[in-house]
């Protein structure tokens, strides 16, 4: 669980809450006619702009947000650096029994081809590709969040516009103009809260930890042409740790 995510939705969630709740209460704030012109018309208008199976797909990315995938600098740089070694001693066609043990699809993929005996420039156009790849879907599942906390207050005018015909066709029956007026003030609500405490934050996190993914996967195929170029050890944990800033590199090292 990403404790920072979760730490954040609740101090968002909670003080907004907390504030209603001190000037009357929940239920002034719940509007079916309001959250349905925001939360369907956004969904309504993502899929218009995307394909179904790309917003399908943003949604599985989603729980990217709520999970902390282990990422270990300093074990791979580790595990190369000893790759490289039984390398040297035994040749690189000694590594194959460790393709199962690399714990990561990229990782037991580069090896392999390393293993295999194909040409750096050949393995290096593979994993450079892999890795552009994964960036745009990465990016792709951010964008469709930051679209739809474009969407969501653009909704919430129409639905401040719906509210508000509403109530100047009701001027003669008082009755009717204080829902039509909550309808017209919830939506803005809605759609402000949607795109301010969800969709943009959540586009935020996908790009922060895609960046992350992406340079484990820089610094896996940097290894890997390493291995292929049959670097000395030493100057392949040199080259791996240049990966990171010098702060984190001192704390891995140690």
């Amino acid at each position: 669980m990403d404790i920072a995510t979760l730490v954040g939705m609740i101090s968002a969630f909670g003080l907004v809450i907390s504030a209603i709740m001190m000037g009357g209460g929940i239920g002034l704030f719940i509007s079916i006619p309001s959250l349905m012109i925001v939360a369907g018309g956004t969904l309504g208008a993502t899929m218009i702009n995307y394909p179904i199976k790309d917003v399908i797909g943003a949604v599985s990315v989603a729980k990217n947000v709520f999970f902390n995938k282990k990422l270990s600098y300093n074990t791979l740089t580790s595990a190369f650096v000893e790759y490289g070694n039984k390398a040297r001693r035994e040749g690189i066609l000694a590594l194959e029994d460790d393709i199962k043990d690399g714990g990561n699809d990229f990782l037991q993929k580069g090896l392999q081809m390393a293993v295999d005996g194909l040409e750096p420039d050949a393995i290096e156009d593979i994993m450079a590709t892999e890795i552009e790849f994964l960036k745009n879907r990465h990016n792709l599942g951010a964008e469709i969040f930051s679209t739809m906390a474009a969407f969501a207050p653009a909704l919430g005018m129409i639905g401040t516009l719906i509210g508000l015909v509403q109530m100047l066709q009701s001027m003669d029956d008082p009755s009717s103009i204080g829902p039509a007026m909550a309808v017209a003030l919830l939506t803005t609500f809605y759609g402000s809260v949607l795109a301010n405490l969800v969709f943009m934050p959540m586009s935020g996190k996908l790009k922060a930890k895609s960046k992350l993914e992406t340079m484990e996967r820089e610094i896996i195929a940097e290894g890997i042409m390493c291995l292929a170029n049959g670097d000395n050890p030493r100057i392949v944990e040199q080259k791996l740790m240049s990966f990171l800033p010098p702060k984190l590199r001192r704390k891995e090292s140690k």
